[in-house]
């Protein structure tokens, strides 16, 4: 298993740091966050170390994303919250704080004041079709 040394999550993985686990298997662990944002609020990890998403294997990566709908479905019935956020900060500029990927699993509630911004915008003239032109090209290469 990849692991580095200086990882908290790595270190919860390790056993050497505690944690609420609440679902493990050969690939996958989910604990309750330290500093959740409501009561239930979860992290998913993968076992092996990856700074970002784009590092995984993408056979890892479907094992990670097929444990969100249990464990989202656990949660809802565990705090009774009526729907959840699933979240990854992919990268600091995404405000990923530690550098291994995580999925939060964030319960929310009517009223529940957590929020989110969103500022929409709009595509210059022609500027949707060279973008979606470049993503074809990009993922022709991949």
């Amino acid at each position: 298993m990849a692991r580095d040394s200086h990882c908290v999550f790595c270190k919860i993985v390790a056993v050497a740091l505690p944690a609420h686990v609440v679902y493990e298997d050969d690939g996958v662990i989910a604990f309750l966050d330290v500093n959740p944002l409501s009561d239930g609020h979860l992290l998913v990890i993968p076992r092996d170390h990856y700074s970002a998403l784009t590092d995984m294997p993408v056979n890892e990566a479907a094992h990670f994303f097929s444990c969100v709908p249990k464990l989202g479905h656990a949660l809802l019935q565990v705090t009774e919250a009526t729907g959840f956020n699933v979240l990854i900060n992919n990268g600091r500029d995404a405000g990923q704080v530690v550098a291994h990927v995580h999925a939060h699993l964030i319960p929310r509630r009517p009223l529940d004041d957590l929020g989110y911004r969103w500022p929409a915008g709009r595509y210059a003239d022609r500027e949707a079709e060279r973008i979606a032109a470049a993503f074809q090209s990009s993922l022709a290469e991949h």
